[in-house]
């Protein structure tokens, strides 16, 4: 339930599936009832990833008839400057591929600021398109996303509260989470039409949507924290009629969800939120957890579980041995040992194990020093690249493997009379930002990052017979967005676990982005384990979760953590080096500009750092997993 500590509205849904379900229908509700008035309906929209499954869900009732939109008009939020239409990352072609094109709507009813005006005439045509909005009597209701900044449209932070339709210059943080879809942050327009806060605050309602976790502190900020212009979103809790809509994994900072007992009464025989209880205290406290005193848990809203318990000794001996037994050497399991206290079982050993990688990287970055240990402790490993990879690569380096092959070529194959090397070098070097790649370009890209992944998997020392590229087809589209997962992806892997009926699964369970390829890429997994549960050989099968490069499983959350000597750290280093095309600079680095292997071992020394925190033993660093029960 919400709490006194929240100042907008807010629902929690357990996925953005079902929140975008929701806003569809509320959305779907709205536009009937106006019908059955005889008026029309202004619908204020966002683009972005944020609100495109609300859009399929329309498209959706329009389709099976529940649903028209003759009498809908629209207004979205804003278009990058300058920009023309038809170019790959207007806001026109966003909005006529995830709805428009596939709608009723007269398309006089549909306004989208015009990028591409002569900029002398911005002022003017910034004002008419609120004349046109206050000509229909104002937004009835205005979908919102928002950015890490705070931004809500592109009304960055210094946004005054009553702006209007405007020119902006975007933030650096916006222009680095837009690179993607740029194909680099130097081709993001410093430059945005927007809608004001002041044209936003004016709709009769408002919905504003975020999904995972990458959200959360931002998503926390807006809802409970002071109205401020640093964090434009904030405005809204002035809003009379304001709902804010998220998913479980941008909820996780909420009050009511990271310290639901500082809120209300806890059901304390749940042994999860016990242990996130402690370690909660034991960070705000800085003490280990042996030394937590019955003063502690009082002072900080924990009197009950105290009361439960009897003391504080009591509490904290049950959540240090659980985690002192999440800490193990053996991620394969020990042979001949007690495996009663141990995430994983003793037996069968060795094991056979998949390591399931989204893209050609993922397994040495995420979990390099586990993939080592597996390696090294005699289990039969195989790793399955779910993904080519191939958007990922720099243009220069295609054109340099190209040169490579043609000179390999004068020397090997003299009588070869075609020139690879001009051939890729003139399809790259007129390209235009996020234009797709030619076919030949693509799959030398993708060789690239197979030869990459080779290497990696040789150096950590499995065979060329147990490296799998899945080449999974939802992913060949040659730009950041992926066609929906097919009959045929979840095949690819089935078919391959069927093959090998392994013992152990890893797979990448970053979810942060619920529109990313890691989340597609395990959904994919998810369903080909559940055709596959009923098989004899699944019963013995456990499957583990890793996170990716940008975050760690919470403490609380840990079921597996296998800590790492200096000397693998630096075995993992040296695998992640490998992949020489995605060092010194990725092609799609997310907001954090550091190189895989830093973030890698930044995250993974911080893990180390809060066991020993917590008073359980001091390691260089740890790699941590999730049990997934299917």
């Amino acid at each position: 339930m919400p709490t006194k500590y929240e100042k907008i509205p807010t629902s929690i849904f357990d996925t953005s599936e079902n929140a975008s379900s929701y806003v569809a229908n509320e959305i779907a509700k709205d536009i009937l009832q106006k019908q059955k008035e005889g008026k029309n309906y202004v619908l204020g929209l966002a683009t972005g990833s944020t609100p495109t499954r609300i859009y399929t869900k329309l498209i959706d009732l329009f389709v099976q008839k529940k649903l028209s939109f003759y009498n809908v008009y629209t207004f979205n939020l804003d278009e990058y400057f300058p920009m023309q239409p038809d170019h790959l990352q207007s806001y026109v072609r966003f909005m006529n591929e995830h709805l428009f094109h596939h709608i009723d709507i007269p398309k006089s009813h549909i306004h989208i600021p015009d990028g591409s005006i002569d900029p002398k005439d911005v002022f003017n045509y910034c004002k008419e398109y609120e004349n046109e909005i206050n000509k229909l009597g104002g937004i009835d209701l205005q979908l919102l996303g928002i950015g890490r900044t705070g931004h809500i449209g592109f009304n960055e932070p210094g946004s005054e509260i009553n702006s209007t339709t405007r020119l902006v210059t975007l933030d650096q943080i916006t222009r680095i989470d837009a690179a993607s879809d740029f194909f680099g942050e130097e081709h993001v327009p410093r430059k945005a039409l927007t809608m004001g806060i002041g044209s936003i605050m004016a709709a009769k309602k408002i919905m504003m949507m975020a999904w995972g976790e990458g959200k959360s502190k931002i998503i926390q900020k807006t809802v409970e924290g002071p109205v401020s212009e640093h964090i434009p979103a904030t405005f809204l809790q002035s809003h009379p009629n304001t709902h804010i809509i998220i998913d479980e994994a941008a909820s996780c900072e909420l009050t009511r969800i990271k310290t639901p007992w500082l809120v209300q009464n806890c059901d304390w025989n749940n042994g999860q939120l016990i242990r996130k209880a402690v370690v909660w205290l034991c960070q705000k406290t800085q003490k280990p957890i042996l030394k937590l005193t019955n003063a502690d848990y009082m002072e900080h809203g924990m009197a009950d579980l105290v009361t439960e318990f009897s003391s504080a000794y009591q509490i904290n001996i049950r959540i240090f041995n659980e985690l002192q037994a999440t800490i193990t050497g053996w991620p394969g399991g020990k042979p001949k040992a007690d495996d009663s206290n141990r995430p994983e079982r003793a037996m069968p050993f060795p094991k056979k194990v998949i390591i399931f990688s989204p893209h050609p990287d993922d397994d040495v970055i995420s979990m390099g020093g586990t993939f080592i240990r597996l390696v090294d402790q005699g289990h039969q490993v195989h790793v399955a690249y779910q993904t080519s990879g191939n958007i990922a690569v720099f243009d220069d380096e295609a054109v340099r493997f190209a040169d490579f092959i043609q000179e390999f070529n004068s020397i090997y194959v003299p009588k070869s009379n075609f020139n690879i090397y001009e051939k890729i070098y003139n399809l790259t070097k007129n390209k235009m930002a996020g234009e797709v790649d030619n076919q030949q370009v693509m799959n030398i890209k993708g060789i690239i990052r197979k030869c990459e992944a080779k290497s990696a998997c040789r150096y950590v020392g499995i065979p060329d017979t147990n490296i799998h590229f899945l080449d999974m087809p939802f992913y060949e589209t040659g730009t950041i967005k992926k066609k929906p997962i097919s009959e045929a992806d979840i095949l690819i892997i089935v078919d391959l676990l069927q093959k090998i009926q392994p013992h152990q699964i890893y797979a990448a369970g970053d979810l942060s982005d619920p529109h990313g390829t890691h989340r597609v890429c395990l959904s994919a997994l998810f369903s080909a384990l559940d055709r596959l549960k009923s098989e004899s050989w699944m019963q013995n099968c456990y499957v583990w979760l890793y996170r990716g490069a940008w975050q760690e499983w919470d403490v609380d959350q840990i079921e597996m953590a296998v800590p790492l000597s200096p000397e693998e750290v630096m075995r993992k280093r040296k695998a992640i080096f490998k992949h020489q095309s995605q060092k010194d600079a990725a092609l799609f680095p997310g907001n954090d500009k550091r190189e895989f292997w830093v973030r890698a071992e930044d995250r993974n020394h911080a893990t180390a750092d809060t066991y020993n925190q917590l008073g359980l033993p001091e390691y260089q660093a740890i790699e941590a997993f999730v049990r997934y029960k299917f």
